[in-house]
């Protein structure tokens, strides 16, 4: 049996993390990983103590995935790993972000503020700034990564 890529072995992972998100539209995990070990993880949904996106929200208000983000009550899967590696004093300086989809161009930003030096992901999002944002930040992409040039 052929063994897994170290990215085919995250992305898994975060598919895995991806399985306790509570948003209706989508559900999205994510991994961040330095130097082939796991700093934190994430998923998308509600804030902490707040009702679930199971039970209110864009989804129920009959709002398209991907728009209207404003109207989303749903923490993403990259801010909440972002937020968790914050409470538990985790630097993610060099750390590649493995997500099941592309992040949406503010998650770009933070992942980029962070010092997060790549992302890798399987699905697409209908956010088309998120190479634009990267770009800008030196980073280049191609299908599936974005990460910073040397």
């Amino acid at each position: 049996m052929p063994r897994q890529s170290w990215d085919e072995y995250f992305l898994s992972l975060a598919s895995a993390a991806a399985t306790r998100s509570t948003c209706l539209h989508r559900q999205v995990g994510c991994v961040m990983v330095r130097d082939k070990r796991i700093l934190c993880t994430g998923y998308n949904g509600s804030p902490s103590g707040a009702p679930h996106c199971l039970d209110v929200g864009c989804a129920r208000d009959g709002v398209p995935s991907g728009e209207r983000l404003d109207l989303c009550r749903a923490v993403h899967a990259e801010a909440n790993s972002l937020a968790q590696a914050a409470m538990h004093g985790i630097a993610l300086k060099g750390a590649t972000a493995y997500v099941t989809i592309r992040p949406c161009a503010n998650c770009m930003r933070l992942l980029i503020q962070a010092g997060v030096e790549r992302v890798v992901w399987e699905g697409e999002y209908p956010d088309e700034e998120t190479v634009r944002v990267a770009k800008e930040s030196g980073f280049e992409a191609r299908s599936g990564e974005i990460r910073r040039m040397v």
